[in-house]
């Protein structure tokens, strides 16, 4: 599956691509702010991460830039544990971007194509979260469409080697459809 927005093309990941996903996730700050990714992040670690197979209704992402194919961070969504109120179609997403890439809005615009994906998929509702010591990450969030939800949890880091307290966000695409005017 690909997804092209106004500047970035949003591509599944392939074996070859781990050297780029390496150099954009090898960066301790990076790291930090994910849950699921180790520290130190060995480039076995990248290799394992792109030779994943494909899932369409959770698929993951290169974040690449249109212009020249550059790989500059990941984005994708998978579903929510039902541990964590998963279990009735709720899709997590998660993201990075590399450092030397912060602060151009990226990753805003990474979410909202991500959104019109998981839509087009017929998720109900995706759900993210941030380190309550990264609000730039909220901010995405936000900029993405989504609404806090008031929660502050707990959620283990493998970066940090820690848990840490998160906050949550939700966005209810159902709800979204039905705000929509309907086509005339």
């Amino acid at each position: 599956m690909f997804h092209r927005s106004e500047r970035l093309l949003l591509r599944p990941p392939w074996p070859e691509d781990w050297q780029a996903v390496f150099a954009g996730i090898a960066d301790e700050g990076v790291v930090r702010n994910l849950a699921s990714a180790p520290w130190p992040y060995a480039q076995d670690d990248a290799q394992e991460w792109c030779a994943q197979p494909q899932d369409p209704y959770a698929p993951r992402f290169l974040i690449t830039l249109a212009d020249s194919g550059e790989v500059i961070g990941c984005i994708g969504f998978g579903p929510l544990p039902v541990e964590d109120g998963g279990g009735d179609g709720t899709m997590e997403m998660g993201y990075w971007i590399a450092r030397q890439h912060w602060g151009r809005g990226y990753a805003s615009e990474a979410a909202r194509a991500v959104i019109e994906i998981a839509r087009a998929c017929g998720h109900p509702r995706i759900v993210a979260s941030h380190f309550i010591d990264n609000p730039a990450s909220g901010r995405v969030l936000r900029k993405a469409g989504f609404l806090p939800t008031g929660r502050i949890e707990l959620r283990h880091s493998k970066g940090r080697g820690y848990e840490s307290q998160t906050v949550g966000y939700a966005l209810d695409l159902e709800e979204v459809d039905q705000a929509l005017p309907a086509a005339a």
